[in-house]
């Protein structure tokens, strides 16, 4: 599941698309359903990097949900491409900002792995 997340004062807004889809759903912080996807993705995340660098001919398009903050307010973005570095990770994101406004799209940013809340790759054409 691919998720975009924004956080203020009482509100999250949600995107459950790929990076090209704009739509924001809103839904209260501590949402489960959004607590469990989230641990759902952390839980593999060791598998995810392990393929993204060593992938198979028919993967393609390796991402990273990275959430950002701006003051008190959290937003999620995918990141593609990233790598790896000595502190952590680096990559380009690819979604407009909504509720933050410290990044734009098509920014370079670091990141490390506690800023990461999703993945997701493209294996035969398929997200």
């Amino acid at each position: 599941m691919s998720l975009m997340l924004a956080f203020a004062p009482g509100l999250a807004g949600a995107q459950a698309t790929d990076p090209g889809d704009d739509k924001t759903i809103i839904f209260t912080p501590g949402d489960p359903e959004m607590a469990a996807a989230t641990a759902q993705a952390l839980a593999s995340l060791d598998d995810f990097l392990a393929l993204s660098e060593a992938p198979p001919a028919d993967t393609e398009r390796f991402k990273l949900k990275v959430k950002v903050r701006d003051g008190n307010v959290t937003e999620h973005f995918w990141v593609i491409p990233f790598r790896r570095t000595e502190t952590g990770f680096v990559g380009i994101l690819a979604n407009q900002p909504e509720e933050v406004h410290n990044v734009v799209l098509g920014q370079n940013i670091e990141f490390t792995r506690d800023d990461i809340s999703d993945w997701g790759y493209t294996r035969g054409g398929t997200v």
